[in-house]
């Protein structure tokens, strides 16, 4: 049951967490219109634009990527007030036990968390897909990264294709050659001079003249085709796209059917799914964990009073930011298994927490 105590200091929590989120969200945006301004005025970008496509995609994608850290800046600031008003110490000599004063900070902070799991997992992608097309054609405009030459890579488990050029213009690829498998054999090779994309949905392409050999043992079959024809491949334009935030993109159910397809094609691009998935997850968790942390360093009444604890919690948030970009990196690069690295700062800042809780004001 929720008591008085519970509600009290959840709505100190949430509306603690509000004023945060709504102060470091006008400082966000102050600091990035400063920065992008000149592009809105030189790019024939409108007000609505603006207004409706980037910035609220801005705000989401500031959320979450920053909500552990304002959770922890919530706790702390009125978690310092009730100590510095005896609030703190006058529950704990009513006889209310410092796990009793922890369990409405636990349900406040899985509200949080539940919270930041629909940010991560789907709010934040879909308005990032607005915002990155935004910047991609206003600001950052040769961002695309994605390969056009000498491409190689798997389209089923026993299909294999190389490109020698794609044209991203006119969307036409060059040097086509379709390889079939059966085991480790190659049992044909379609090659084509020309393949174009035909521009609908079910990977419908034009191969202009073709030839086709076929392997049986040891024999083998040549055909030679110049008329044009039409044939399906899967494989479209957009493989050849890749800006580097691309993932940020995608929501969770786009983020698996992007992983499923790269592993079939053995691209090395699915660790990158991986990770964003394991990220999305954990970044969430963590909410719950500085929750824990914030009341014990704020519970007790200190003689530098808010300022040491806000200190202390932005100290603290720092040092988790910087080990979550260590993780992330040793993941990608291969140095530690994919959840072992994304969940390794909350396996610490957890050991930390435990830490404090047992040297907290009971």
């Amino acid at each position: 049951m929720i008591k008085t105590l519970d509600r009290y200091i959840i709505v100190k929590f949430l509306s603690a967490l509000f004023f945060s989120l709504l102060i470091c969200s006008i400082i966000s945006l102050a600091i990035d219109f400063s920065e992008k301004v000149k592009y809105f005025i030189e790019r024939d970008c409108t007000v609505s634009e603006i207004l409706l496509d980037y910035y609220p995609g801005f705000l989401f994608n500031m959320s979450g990527m920053l909500m552990p850290l304002y959770t922890l800046i919530a706790v702390v600031f009125f978690t310092s007030r009730m100590a510095f008003n005896a609030e703190i110490l006058s529950i704990l000599n009513a006889g209310v036990s410092f796990w009793r004063l922890l369990r409405p900070y636990l349900l406040g902070g899985t509200v949080v968390m539940g919270m930041h799991l629909l940010l991560n997992h789907y709010l934040v992608p879909e308005g990032n897909k607005r915002r990155l097309t935004f910047e991609r054609k206003y600001i950052h405009l040769k961002s695309d990264k994605g390969r056009t030459a000498n491409i190689h890579m798997f389209l089923g488990p026993d299909t294999k294709v190389y490109i020698q050029g794609f044209n991203k213009e006119n969307q036409v690829a060059s040097g086509l050659r379709l390889e079939k498998l059966s085991g480790t054999r190659i049992v044909s090779v379609l090659d084509a001079q020309t393949a174009k994309w035909r521009g609908d949905s079910i990977g419908r392409w034009q191969l202009g003249a073709y030839t086709i050999r076929e392997f049986n043992g040891m024999q083998e079959t040549y055909q030679r085709y110049t008329k044009p024809i039409d044939t399906l491949i899967n494989l479209s334009p957009q493989d050849f796209i890749w800006y580097e935030n691309q993932i940020e993109e995608m929501n969770t159910p786009e983020l698996n059917k992007a992983l499923e397809r790269d592993r079939s094609r053995g691209l090395l691009t699915s660790r990158q799914y991986t990770i964003e998935k394991h990220r999305r997850t954990a970044d969430a968790f963590t909410n719950i964990i500085l929750t824990i942390i914030g009341l014990a360093v704020a519970g007790r009444k200190v003689r530098g009073g808010m300022g040491l604890h806000l200190a202390l919690a932005v100290s603290i948030g720092g040092i988790f930011v910087f080990l979550s970009k260590f993780a992330i990196t040793f993941a990608a690069a291969g140095d530690l298994p994919v959840a072992l690295g994304l969940w390794l700062p909350n396996i610490l800042f957890a050991g930390v927490a435990g830490w404090l809780v047992s040297r907290a004001q009971k």
